[in-house]
């Protein structure tokens, strides 16, 4: 084993390490994520293995099949990052109006005071 590899390996174990302890999240994230984290592993230390799949999979290189991996990684991460956008943009509509009817209301009843 090289000096990258054992970089990029640390790097993997890093970022999983992270992902579980800080931002805990649904059964399926987690799965996706070892799924990830042990292919990388595995690539990083077989990366011959690399070509002989991508040829497999009618890629010219291992580092292409790789790339294309990490663009359909990358646009999960995105399209959970905007559903709990989406989330969090109804949840605080829903906060400032029953604020907003609570403030109403205070004040209809001081009028009518």
């Amino acid at each position: 084993m090289n000096g990258i590899q054992i970089l990029l390996i640390a790097a993997v174990i890093v970022t999983m390490f992270f992902y579980i302890v800080r931002l805990r999240s649904a059964i399926f994230d987690l799965i996706i994520l070892t799924v990830f984290s042990g292919l990388a592993i595995f690539f990083i230390l077989f990366p011959e293995y690399t070509n002989d799949i991508a040829r497999k999979m009618g890629v010219g290189r291992g580092a292409d099949l790789l790339f294309y991996i990490c663009i359909f990684f990358f646009i999960f991460i995105i399209m959970k990052m905007f559903a709990r956008i989406r989330r969090l943009e109804t949840t605080l509509t829903e906060i400032v109006r029953q604020q907003a009817l609570k403030e109403a209301d205070s004040a209809n009843k001081e009028v009518g005071k």
